[in-house]
């Protein structure tokens, strides 16, 4: 069995996992780390997804990272062009070399007289099991289950004579060429699904129980153009748009908060100025105020395109069984396909499934509650990247990453070992720590693992790129809640 030693261990190699490790060199931090991913490459999601016309579905602005510009006039990147743009942020900053491919996490142990983490990690590819100690532990796999995406018990799946499959898992050699297809579905898989097949298939439909916010932006940033055509350096074009972005996207959620009907009447507006008289707008009226789901984009209006023309179209309904032919839906009426595309979502699991343990007592994380959205109470020398359920993901990856470096340069200029925080009872709150923001199926089947919100700060997640700045990037490390501690030579003996 091989044991391997590093400072800092860090599960995942996506967005998160490796803007940590470029931030641990940047900041210059002088800890060692090492990089387990079960997968083959880089990227996390975006190596993982394979499915027709897979792009962000945040504005690549503020999806990339602050400290690497994301070159390109392109407000939404496909998924082929972010994973590479993962992958050329690693090699910059020599991540590489630090990587380990095909590594399952499945336990990883936190003994506090020691300060150290020993982590298990199966190395899939030879069955060996692996030793890893570090004196700290990166959680940056997301929130979702790589294995198996949600699937619903469809009555009659087994009487279906066509295919069935599920984004998340995408067969490579599916033929889809002048079949009928029915998308189950409506979040920001189905809408980019329909438009990416409707060219090749006979008739794509897009079958959704409930309609969901619809927003259509230009394909390319206008501004970005513009700063192109002028010659404005990359980094500072970079700096410029991003800005504008994260007061855009803050913008459009507080009108949505504070002013529901008003925001929900002007998403409604520019939907009905694209698809016209044609189409029931009942297709995209959904019954919730703004941005308590998250809201799906569509560049060019493509979406609206493809209904238009007569190639796809959109069914509000509900299923009633799967026949042999399609779907029968509770109307009565019956959907014929040769291939059914169940976007129905994801699993949710913390830290990659792999199991945490702190002094022999195993950590239940919905019992858990995360100090200012990236320590985890009662769980010393660790963090976990969750990000923005309101914004771009990354904003709060790239915060929570910069945030661990100034604790770890705190530490070392302080002569300390390890760190942790504590709440008391009465910081817990009833709802997970997206339960407040989102009412999306995916966090509410997660509420089973995820971390409790808190009812104050620090424990409390505002789910606010402006707050956190603040917070995780000047705000006084010590604080009465987070706590250095020194351990002896003599307890880690």
């Amino acid at each position: 069995m091989t044991t391997r030693y590093v400072d800092v261990l860090i599960i995942g190699a996506g967005l998160s996992g490796i803007g940590t490790a470029c931030q641990l060199i940047r900041e210059k931090t002088g800890r060692s780390f090492a990089i387990i991913e079960r997968r083959d490459n880089v990227g996390g999601t975006w190596d993982l997804f394979k499915y027709p016309g897979i792009r962000s579905d945040s504005d690549m602005l503020t999806f990339g990272f602050g400290f690497r510009p994301w070159i390109g006039t392109k407000v939404l990147a496909d998924g082929r062009n972010i994973r590479r743009y993962i992958e050329d942020t690693a090699r910059e900053y020599g991540v590489f070399e630090h990587i380990h491919f095909g590594r399952r996490g499945i336990r990883a142990s936190y003994d506090s007289s020691t300060g150290l983490w020993t982590g298990e990690v199966v190395d899939e590819r030879t069955g060996e099991t692996e030793i890893w100690t570090s004196k700290f532990l990166v959680g940056a796999t997301g929130y979702y289950d790589y294995d198996q995406g949600f699937q619903p018990d469809f009555p009659g799946a087994d009487d279906f004579t066509g295919q069935i499959v599920h984004p998340q898992h995408w067969p490579e050699d599916l033929d889809y060429q002048g079949k009928k297809v029915v998308v189950v579905g409506s979040g920001a898989t189905a809408i980019t699904l329909i438009p990416a097949m409707a060219d090749a298939v006979e008739h794509i439909t897009m079958l959704q129980r409930s309609p969901t916010y619809i927003l259509a932006l230009p394909s390319d940033d206008p501004a970005a153009i513009a700063m192109r055509v002028a010659r404005v350096p990359d980094k500072i074009a970079y700096r410029i748009g991003r800005a504008r972005n994260i007061a855009l996207q803050r913008a459009s959620f507080q009108l949505s908060r504070t002013s529901p009907e008003l925001a929900k009447k002007a998403l409604l507006k520019q939907i009905k100025l694209q698809v016209g008289d044609k189409i029931d707008m009942k297709h995209f009226t959904p019954s919730y105020n703004p941005w308590d789901q998250r809201l799906c984009v569509v560049p060019n209006g493509d979406l609206f395109k493809v209904l238009q023309s007569g190639k796809a179209d959109i069914v509000t309904d509900r299923i009633a069984k799967f026949t042999e032919k399609g779907i029968l839906l509770e109307s009565g009426q019956e959907l014929e396909a040769d291939i059914i595309v169940t976007a129905t979502g994801l699993n949710v699991q913390i830290a990659g499934g792999a199991e945490l343990v702190v002094d022999g007592v195993p950590v239940n994380t919905r019992e858990s509650v995360l100090y200012k959205g990236v320590l985890i109470s009662g769980v010393p020398n660790a963090m976990i990247i969750l990000g923005y359920t309101n914004a771009s993901w990354t904003l709060k990856a790239d915060l929570a990453a910069q945030y661990f470096c100034r604790l770890l340069n705190a530490m070392r200029d302080g002569g300390y070992s390890q760190f942790s925080v504590r709440a008391g009872a009465d910081d817990f709150a009833e709802s997970s720590v997206m339960g407040d923001a989102l009412t999306a199926g995916y966090i509410k089947r997660g509420d089973g693992v995820m971390p409790r919100q808190g009812r104050r700060a620090p424990w409390k997640v505002v789910n606010n790129y402006y707050r956190d700045r603040v917070s995780l990037g000047k705000d006084e490390l010590l604080d009465g809640v987070l706590r250095f501690d020194k351990i002896t030579a003599s307890a880690r003996r």
